[in-house]
């Protein structure tokens, strides 16, 4: 967790949990996931971090901690200006799923909505970013079950990396009610993906591509693609980084920022980052 992240498009970041049963980019051929090689550098030997990043590892506490965090409601950030006015945004789970299948309801209640709909934990809001959007789904209905509704400072998020995984925004959709904020985090996207018909279902959307070691492909094409899709159906959209490997057509484009997070060096019809209104 840190109250600080360089992040662009929040402020903070908490993990009730740590580790992941796996995805797209963490399987047995290819292994990408940021979270997953930091645990493999970490893991089992430093404080806070899971045994393994297979080994989905609870850790209490740690959204408590995350309330008592000042609020930001009204404050100008001087690196992330597209943030001003808005309540501190905590980004839930960036080292982890908290929705993997070990992870019990019970938990989940008692550690992320218990603590986000305390009186300090109103103070902010907490974007929840899953792969797993299927079992959020089912918590949410869990929790209506039991006469709890869904935060409406908690948003929804889904990540979506190729055009298969474009099914995982039929589930985010049963997520709350109609004033859940849901967004997806198109990250790293390492294929043309259509999005017709599903942005109209959404609130938000992050765009970037891969970074890293053997990073795929970004195509410039699809940055401004998705930027006029979005503008044509009122969704807000954030570029956060284009990654470490851009082209334009045919022609490959180089930065300084070894993953072209620095906007400043974009073509200035990419230079997009919006906020939902909240």
């Amino acid at each position: 967790m840190s109250k600080n992240t360089t992040i662009q498009w929040c402020d903070s970041t908490v993990n009730p949990t740590m580790g992941c049963d796996g995805c797209e980019l963490w399987e047995q051929k290819r292994k990408s996931c940021y979270a997953g090689i930091l645990h493999m550098r970490f893991g089992g030997a430093t404080k806070g971090y899971a045994p393994s990043f297979e080994e989905v590892t609870l850790f209490p506490g740690r959204m408590a901690e995350a309330t008592r965090w000042s609020d930001l409601r009204g404050k100008n950030r001087s690196d992330k200006p597209w943030l001003d006015g808005l309540p501190r945004l905590i980004f839930v789970s960036d080292m982890s799923d908290a929705l993997s299948k070990i992870v019990t309801f019970d938990y989940l209640k008692d550690e992320v909505i218990g603590n986000v709909t305390s009186e300090q934990g109103r103070r902010h809001h907490w974007l929840w970013l899953t792969k797993r959007p299927k079992r959020m789904a089912e918590f949410s209905a869990w929790l209506k079950g039991r006469d709890i509704e869904w935060p409406s400072n908690v948003w929804a998020g889904t990540s979506i990396t190729n055009q298969r995984t474009t099914s995982r925004i039929k589930h985010l959709v049963n997520v709350g009610d109609e004033d859940t904020i849901r967004f997806l985090s198109v990250e790293p996207q390492v294929e043309e993906i259509d999005f017709d018909g599903w942005l109209p279902k959404v609130d938000w959307l992050i765009h970037g591509g891969e970074s890293g070691h053997g990073a795929r492909t970004f195509d410039l094409r699809w940055a401004t693609e998705l930027i006029e899709q979005c503008r044509n159906h009122d969704v807000p959209y954030f570029l956060k980084q284009l990654g470490s490997q851009v082209v334009d057509g045919s022609m490959r484009l180089s930065f300084e920022d070894n993953h072209a997070g620095d906007w400043s060096e974009w073509p200035k019809s990419v230079r997009v980052r919006e906020m939902p209104s909240v």
